[in-house]
């Protein structure tokens, strides 16, 4: 019979130390995280300031999270993809090409969120 895992406390508490590693890993190797990061940290202040509801301000920062969200998905596959072969494949370029998407629509979105949340808003 199998032994089973870790429950309770000791497991969030172990998630929780693996997940840290996980942004130490991206903000370490990941130039576009970093960036990514970097714009959150200014817009983030910017959506706290200038949003009107709590509506707002979830859309907001919501999708600048998503774009970390995304990317940190997107290294993973990356780094699985490099780590199985350093030989080009179809399928390797493929996967590598759909995180980049991925990632590409989560920029889009917040171009998309914050344009319907702060165009109607400047005064011409």
């Amino acid at each position: 019979m199998a032994k089973p895992g870790k429950t309770g406390f000791k497991r969030l508490f172990d998630a929780c130390g693996y997940s840290w590693l996980g942004y130490k890993a991206g903000y370490k190797n990941e130039a576009a995280f970093r960036q990514e990061l970097f714009v959150g940290t200014l817009l983030i202040p910017v959506a706290i300031i200038f949003s009107e509801s709590s509506i707002e301000l979830a859309l907001l920062i919501g999708s600048l999270l998503l774009v970390l969200i995304v990317e940190l998905l997107n290294s993973g596959i990356e780094a699985i993809v490099d780590r199985v072969s350093d030989d080009h494949h179809e399928l390797s370029g493929r996967a590598k090409d759909l995180g980049a998407a991925a990632v590409m629509t989560a920029l889009i979105n917040v171009i998309v969120i914050w344009a319907i949340i702060f165009v109607p808003k400047i005064n011409l």
